[in-house]
């Protein structure tokens, strides 16, 4: 028997984020108190590098290495520089909430580029080993991250339920893929995409592989009616770790869907298409009833993400090449308008106070005009007004739709983001139209300023010329 060593080259930005989360790892043991923001520093460095490494190594052609186990493409590079993208974003917000709070701590940094390396392995998963070895390295640093304030009750028990009920998804998503391994004989994506094309008849076996499939990932994109983690997690956790979740895990989730689904199982088109079609559905309804009785601005945002992810589904649904770069386009501007919201978040809390309340912004736009402007932004957009970049993402997938023959859906998603729109406009209205006696000022250093600025305007610009970021996602697909 002879080993021969894999082609390292196409997971050189994953080998460099390992090391780098190794080494900020061991930096932290030794770095004085003092010099704790030394750990930060180099945790935005070594995202800095991998995206760069991202870009420079970017593929003409998809390649396999490790034995088909991992894929880099073109579609894997781009969705790995806005993980990495977003996580610089969150990052930076988070160092503001930390600091003030008395939780700035190397370990948020370690766990979150041990995260971040699990999303990038997911994105390329070419095997349905490298799937679950990716979503678990995520998943865990995720449940760490969200327990980091110990003496938070509600934090504890946020993870506490976080971590329960994902592992039953873990467990069922690991069943799923173990019965299409059982009715394929083989694990490698490639291969069982083949084999599904080959069939001459149903496989009831890997039917119902595939609806357990189904499961595991709609948990893990929060989608109704696996999405009861979803509003506790947002509330409990630290808002630093909540705008970690809500952003740069969802990219890799679509990454995850996109692989298992249309790499893997495009043969079972028809079959994970109703079941999406219903998922979707019931995430757009539940999503935006349920956020309209909410007081708490994380619960709300969190039921808005669940929305969200109903109109992630039409792209998918659509089952075209255009669908496909529809909702990977969704799915990062979104990542960016839900972070933008929490930093909001960030901005008005203090060092010993949650401005997670819907009230706690109430007359912001007398104590700061270009805070509640750039609130205005992220919430029209979320909303899907025009000519915000909301309004492109939700256009494209509704075309797809569309084009595919269901206009059905597509109205009923345009029915159910009328509905959404009320509890956006409620949050504007506390802004605007409702007074304090004693507004009080905001005191935000500039660094943080021009952060949440360059976010929120990039969402404005960006609406104003959308096809630039959409062609970047098509061109993704094609390669």
């Amino acid at each position: 028997m002879s080993f021969t060593t894999p082609d390292m080259a196409p997971a050189t930005p994953e080998l460099f984020l390992l090391a780098a989360a190794c080494a900020v790892l061991v930096a932290d043991v030794y770095v004085p108190q003092r010099l704790r923001m030394l750990t930060y520093h180099l945790a935005q460095f070594s995202l800095v590098i991998a995206a760069g490494l991202c870009l420079a190594l970017l593929p003409e052609t998809p390649q396999v290495t490790f034995n088909g186990t991992f894929v880099a493409d073109a579609m894997g590079a781009l969705l790995k520089v806005f993980i990495l993208l977003a996580t610089y974003f969150a990052f930076f917000y988070s160092k503001i909430y930390l600091r003030d709070r008395g939780l700035f701590k190397g370990e948020y940094f370690v766990l979150g580029l041990f995260a971040v390396l699990g999303m990038m392995v997911l994105v390329s998963a070419g095997s349905l080993l490298t799937v679950y070895l990716g979503l678990e390295l995520l998943s865990l640093s995720l449940y760490a991250m969200v327990a980091m304030n110990r003496t938070s009750i509600t934090a504890s028990e946020a993870a506490m339920k976080y971590f329960v009920l994902g592992a039953l998804a873990s467990g069922v998503l690991l069943y799923g893929m173990s019965m299409i391994y059982g009715a394929t004989g083989t694990l490698d994506l490639a291969a069982i995409r083949g084999h599904v094309a080959g069939l001459d008849g149903r496989n009831m076996v890997l039917i119902l592989g595939l609806v357990f499939v189904i499961v595991g990932i709609a948990f893990k994109l929060g989608a109704v009616p696996f999405h009861m983690w979803v509003p506790d997690v947002y509330e409990g956790a630290p808002t630093s770790v909540t705008l970690f979740i809500g952003s740069a895990p969802k990219i890799a989730a679509f990454g995850m869907l996109m692989r298992l689904l249309v790499d893997g199982l495009p043969g079972l088109h028809g079959d994970w298409t109703g079941m999406l079609i219903i998922l979707s559905v019931l995430s757009m309804g539940v999503g935006n009833i349920i956020a309209i009785a909410q007081t708490n601005l994380k619960r709300m945002l969190a039921y808005s993400t669940i929305a969200h992810v109903g109109f992630l589904f039409l792209g998918i649904i659509a089952g075209s090449e255009a669908g496909y770069s529809a909702s990977m386009f969704y799915i990062i501007v979104y990542a960016f308008m839900s972070m933008g919201g929490f930093a909001m978040i960030v901005v008005l809390g203090g060092a010993e106070s949650e401005a997670d309340r819907i009230v706690d912004f109430k007359g912001l736009n007398d104590r700061n005009p270009w805070y509640a402007f750039l609130m205005l932004i992220l919430m029209l957009s979320m909303a899907g007004v025009p000519p915000f970049l909301g309004f492109w993402a939700k256009w494209s997938v509704l075309r797809e739709v569309v084009a595919s023959g269901m206009t059905w859906l597509a109205v009923v998603a345009v029915i159910f983001s009328i509905i959404g729109l009320f509890y956006y406009l409620r949050v504007i209205r506390m802004m605007y139209f409702e007074k304090v006696e004693q507004p009080a000022p905001l005191s935000v250093g500039a660094d943080m300023r021009i952060m949440v600025s360059a976010n929120a305007l990039a969402i404005l610009a960006l609406g104003v010329y959308p096809s630039g970021l959409l062609a970047l996602c098509v061109s993704a697909l094609a390669g």
